[in-house]
């Protein structure tokens, strides 16, 4: 649906055809998710403009490019041949929903509409409102709108950017410098002259506008009274006053400087003068240098005289190519003396310069006060003769149409939905059926990406969030690791011992001594068990010939018990003489001689 610059009238006939518009030609459909269908929006009420570029055949009939050219370009760059299209703009929340596409890149591009009526400032509000989306975001260029001013003369295929404007509104940037403009040209009373006012910029952070890829609604407010108010989505970011916020300010100050006066040439605004009583000491020498051989100095041992401080390069060759009787005579790069790397110095040796005690430098008269000092001069004070007061600077050049002059470096900036109107009621129901329709299926669609879609469309515009989302991860993930993996690697001896001292635990001498007569019991019947199991083990392999009785020597020395009273000592034999005839009586129930290498402890009565 490009709207191409061979269109040489807007009233000519509109052609169909696939010759002129081949951007109609079948496109294989993408697999999209189900979207909300376009309805034609329709306003409730008077308004002087409003576009939601319904159909191709009506912004033809509308829209017109500037057939122009820049005067202070060359012819190459001079021409408005930036392209514009109709056509629904990519990854579109609305099936359907058209709009005015800045196709090309690093282009001038010029397009403007008249209204259907002129707007003239008088009791009522002016509000304009259009919606922009950067599809591939912005890097450098503008989407400004700017309200033409009414002229009887006015020639929209001649539209540029000198042509005068009343309003210039909406956002722009470059690199780093992210604006969004309102500027009014006011008509001084007095001379007739215009003169650019500027609104002044908005305090908060304007970048994700530019980046994040949606749709955004501005919208400007100028009163009656001369406040006016700027939105972005809704949400107010700037106002101010005509009279008393703009730069520069709309009515001259009463009083000037006056240009035509001078300084008198007897004026001395010198504070500080040299003293014309003093005179310079005899013994003041204005000869004598600031630095002086030192004298004191003596060469270092070891200094190279004869070496060369830098010396021809003797790996370095002859280029085949080099031509004497061209080039001249050839000689190697020289590299540093490697003798002297290791010396205190080469080549000949000077003495150092050091400060000069007896230096003083030129004389000079000390600073007094000046008893003629009469002041910083300023010029005089007198009454401004261009001096007017204009109290409705809100009353401006009344409107003819709506136009775009633009340069951009990214391709794809998508407008809609404009509206110029006097009413806010009118303005806010359209709104309700255009742009919070769109914004809430643009909202819709990121929520159903996924968590994944909904950090990377927060963190557009704003990367330094990437490293907090990364700590946020990361830091429950180290913690739990901490708290739940094992220490790799067996413990140590030296790491118990350690932890026992630390925490105060008791120590083996420490140990109650019924304590370690049962701990000694227990490593007892594990070894009088595994024994048992080896000997079962054997026989089976043997058949049932039969067993000698051999008593084996214990595998380690029996450790020395503490004393114990004689009535403890009998409570252990009997205890360990149930359990061994309750072990000789296993395996099939036949009794069995132990191969037990512990020995029985006598009775003692």
């Amino acid at each position: 649906m490009t709207y191409s610059q061979d269109i040489e009238d807007e009233e000519e006939e509109i052609d169909d055809s696939d010759d002129v518009f081949p951007e109609d030609q079948d496109v294989e459909p993408e697999i999209l998710r189900e979207k909300v269908m376009y309805a034609r929006p329709v306003p409730l009420g008077k308004t002087y403009l409003h576009e939601p570029f319904d159909t191709r055949a009506e912004f033809i009939k509308r829209w017109v490019m500037s057939q122009a050219k820049k005067d202070d370009k060359p012819d190459e760059i001079a021409k408005y041949d930036g392209i514009w299209a109709v056509e629904e703009p990519r990854e579109s929340p609305i099936t359907n929903d058209l709009g005015m596409i800045l196709k090309s890149k690093a282009k001038h591009h010029a397009i403007s509409a008249r209204l259907d009526q002129p707007f003239h400032f008088l009791d009522n509000p002016f509000i304009v409102q259009y919606e922009v989306r950067f599809v591939n975001g912005q890097d450098c260029g503008g989407a400004y709108i700017k309200l033409l001013s009414k002229d009887e003369n006015l020639n929209l295929k001649k539209f540029t950017d000198k042509t005068p404007f009343t309003i210039m509104f909406g956002p722009d940037k470059c690199g780093n410098d992210h604006k969004l403009h309102f500027i009014f040209r006011h008509k001084n009373p007095v001379t007739g002259e215009f003169e650019e006012k500027h609104a002044p910029k908005p305090k908060g952070d304007l970048s994700s506008y530019f980046s994040d890829k949606k749709t955004h609604l501005y919208t400007l407010m100028v009163r009656p009274d001369n406040t006016f108010e700027i939105k972005i989505d809704n949400k107010i970011i700037s106002s101010g006053d005509l009279l008393t916020d703009m730069s520069p300010p709309v009515n001259p100050p009463k009083e000037i400087e006056d240009p035509n006066d001078s300084k008198p040439l007897d004026w001395d605004d010198n504070e500080k003068i040299p003293d014309p009583e003093a005179t310079k000491p005899e013994d003041w020498d204005e000869t004598a240098p600031a630095t002086i051989v030192d004298e004191a100095a003596v060469q270092p041992e070891g200094w190279l005289d004869d070496e060369e401080v830098y010396i021809p390069d003797p790996a370095a060759l002859k280029p085949e190519d080099w031509d004497d009787d061209m080039d001249g005579e050839w000689e190697a790069p020289r590299i540093d003396n490697p003798r002297c790397a290791e010396a205190p110095g080469c080549g000949p040796w000077e003495r150092p310069t050091v400060a000069n005690p007896a230096y003083k430098g030129v004389w000079r008269a000390p600073m007094i006060d000046n008893p003629g000092y009469k002041g910083e001069w300023k010029p005089q004070i007198i009454a401004n003769p261009d001096y007017f007061e204009d109290k409705q600077p809100f009353k401006m050049v009344p409107i003819g149409a709506l136009g775009l002059e633009l340069w951009s470096m990214t391709s794809d900036i998508v407008f809609d939905n404009f509206i110029i109107a006097d009413n806010e009621t009118i303005v806010e129901e359209f709104t309700s059926i255009t742009w919070e329709v769109k914004t809430g299926q643009e909202r819709a669609a990121s929520a159903s990406g996924g968590i994944w879609a909904s950090i990377k469309g927060s963190t557009t515009g704003k990367p330094w969030l990437w490293g907090i989302y990364a700590m946020v991860l990361l830091v429950p993930i180290m913690l739990l690791a901490i708290c739940l993996c094992p220490r790799s690697g067996p413990i140590k001896p030296e790491d118990i011992a350690a932890h026992k001292k630390k925490f105060d635990d008791p120590t083996p001498d420490s140990i109650p001594e019924e304590e370690e007569g049962e701990e000694e019991e227990g490593e007892e019947d594990e070894e009088e068990a595994d024994e048992e199991v080896e000997a079962e083990e054997d026989l089976g392999a043997k058949g049932d010939g039969p067993v000698e009785e051999k008593e084996e020597s214990p595998k380690k020395s029996p450790k020395k018990s503490p004393k114990k009273s004689p009535k403890k000592e009998v409570e252990e034999s009997d205890q360990a003489a149930a359990e061994d005839q309750e072990e000789d009586t296993k395996s099939d129930g036949s009794p069995k001689k132990s191969t037990s290498p512990r020995k029985r402890r006598p009775r003692k009565e």
